[in-house]
């Protein structure tokens, strides 16, 4: 019984770890202080354990980690203080998923605030982005979100009625309903498959499709943001479908598709810095 609690707790360790990169870190210290203090709790065992671990696991992610990873030279983006630049799931945030270079950040800032202008009121809402540390360490399920050099970004959408909507999308994590190829574009997503590249549109199969038919892949929106980007002289490279970079009439060598190892980019667009 013994040998079986102590796997749980490792593998509890290692799966905060691998979610959060500093939840495996601070489920042991809550494990040393529940039980330096075991002896003295009356309250229920399990709920007094996550109790310290979500008050340690918050005042490390708001008071420890932002300072240690400036010294790996990343910063987390704005999560409340910023108008035009939010993340869409505040989750993301809470995961510490949020953390870029200051070059990325500077970038992305712009962007949202040049959108602003162009579009009043519109909000930019950025997805997964990096871990706060180490370089190498893998942001699962992303192949490449490891140097604070990568930020995932939201497409904008409309309502049936046309309306510009901000800060939501057709699933809840921003992931997994795509814009599918119209006939005549080209599918990679079906090219990908074919080759037997499995994991390309495996999201579609988990992710709940609820408000697919509420909402309208915004193209006007989306190009200026992707163009935007585009100026920004850090940018170094933009992963959108291949269909959606012909129709939207986007012109550029830094704009390219990201492979068939991947998954699809018809959901989101990838930005990274050089």
């Amino acid at each position: 019984m013994k040998i079986l609690k102590i796997l749980i707790h490792i593998i509890l360790i290692l799966l905060l770890t691998a979610i959060t990169q500093v939840g495996g870190v601070v489920y042991i210290i809550s494990l040393v202080i529940k039980i330096s203090l075991i002896k003295k709790i009356r309250l229920n065992r399990k709920l007094f354990f996550c109790g310290i671990f979500t008050v340690v696991y918050f005042f490390f992610s708001i008071l420890i980690v932002p300072p240690i990873a400036k010294s790996y030279g990343r910063e987390a983006l704005p999560v409340f203080s910023n108008k035009n630049l939010k993340p869409l799931n505040i989750m993301t945030c809470v995961l510490n998923r949020h953390y870029v270079r200051p070059e990325l950040k500077q970038n992305i800032k712009s962007v949202a605030k040049k959108m602003s202008k162009k579009y009043p009121n519109t909000i930019l809402s950025y997805l997964d982005a990096n871990f706060p540390f180490y370089n190498g360490f893998p942001l699962l399920p992303h192949l490449s979100h490891n140097d604070g050099k990568k930020l995932d970004v939201a497409f904008f959408y409309k309502n049936k009625l046309g309306d510009e909507l901000n800060r939501k999308a057709p699933s809840f994590m921003g992931y997994g309903v795509f814009e599918e190829p119209k006939h005549g574009e080209y599918n990679a997503p079906k090219n990908c498959e074919n080759k037997g590249f499995w994991q390309y549109s495996i999201l579609d199969k988990f992710v709940p499709q609820w408000n697919k038919d509420d909402m309208v892949f915004d193209s006007n929106r989306t190009k200026s943001m992707i163009q935007l980007m585009l100026k920004e002289k850090s940018t170094g490279k933009i992963f959108i479908e291949p269909h959606l970079k012909t129709r939207m009439n986007l012109q550029n060598n830094k704009i390219r598709f990201h492979g068939c190892r991947a998954v699809r980019h018809d959901d989101h667009v990838h930005l990274q810095i050089n």
